[in-house]
């Protein structure tokens, strides 16, 4: 890789979407950030994603709205009340899952790689403290690589796509200890489905806990919960 080449990170403002933007820019690349409004109803997680670009210097940040919730089928989405205080087990799929989210969010980051002469794709997925979304999973990832070069320009004559998952068999304590190695400021980020009236993550949905673990199994206070000025 040339130094300063670029490569399109999808950040969704998320603790593990800085930290594999981050992880992007450790290895030289220029970072081309997109953030996809999806119709989440998690909507600051959208704010995150501006903060968390500006402070790791990306060279552009598109936003891009597709409305997936014209669709519904997710929580996420407004489709139904968010789960709280279930127990996580991979193997059954939450109703917060987003019909084909990461296929969709992979195939623009595609485009634009493929338009910005990028190789490199980056996404912040996680098989190991996860919900159990099967677009997380690295048999997804692999396949989504292979259909890249297939479905391509660049891919058929001879310039193939690397779609980079460096957290897909990381814990969350593992997630946090290499972004604080890497500079991440945590507290740009947002986890929380479905906050309360007053801003405040709610602390009880599968995105807040993992997150509330993996500080504690790593030996951090989340400095989200940590009141600092607006």
């Amino acid at each position: 890789m040339t130094k300063g080449q670029p490569a399109v990170v999808l950040l969704s403002g998320g603790l593990d979407s800085a930290t594999v933007a981050a992880v992007a820019r450790r290895e030289g690349f220029e970072l081309h950030a997109l953030t996809v409004s999806y119709g989440q109803r998690h909507e600051r997680e959208l704010e995150a994603a501006r903060r968390v670009a500006r402070s790791l210097q990306a060279a552009r940040h598109v936003e891009l709205a597709v409305d997936l919730a014209a669709f519904g089928g997710s929580a996420l989405t407004g489709s139904g009340e968010v789960p709280k205080d279930r127990p996580i087990e991979p193997s059954v799929i939450p109703s917060t899952y987003v019909p084909a989210r990461n296929l969709v969010l992979l195939s623009l980051a595609l485009a634009w790689a493929e338009a910005a002469g990028a190789r490199d794709i980056f996404i912040g997925v996680n098989a190991l403290d996860y919900s159990g979304y099967p677009d997380c999973r690295p048999e997804f990832v692999e396949s989504f690589e292979r259909t890249a070069r297939l479905a391509t320009r660049a891919g058929v004559e001879g310039a193939p796509f690397a779609v980079h998952a460096p957290l897909i068999r990381m814990t969350k304590a593992e997630i946090i200890r290499l972004g604080v190695e890497l500079g991440v400021d945590y507290s740009l980020t947002w986890s929380c489905y479905d906050p309360g009236p007053g801003g405040a993550p709610c602390g009880r949905c599968d995105s807040c806990r993992l997150r509330a673990r993996g500080f504690a199994e790593a030996g951090f206070s989340d400095p989200l919960l940590v009141a600092r000025p607006e």
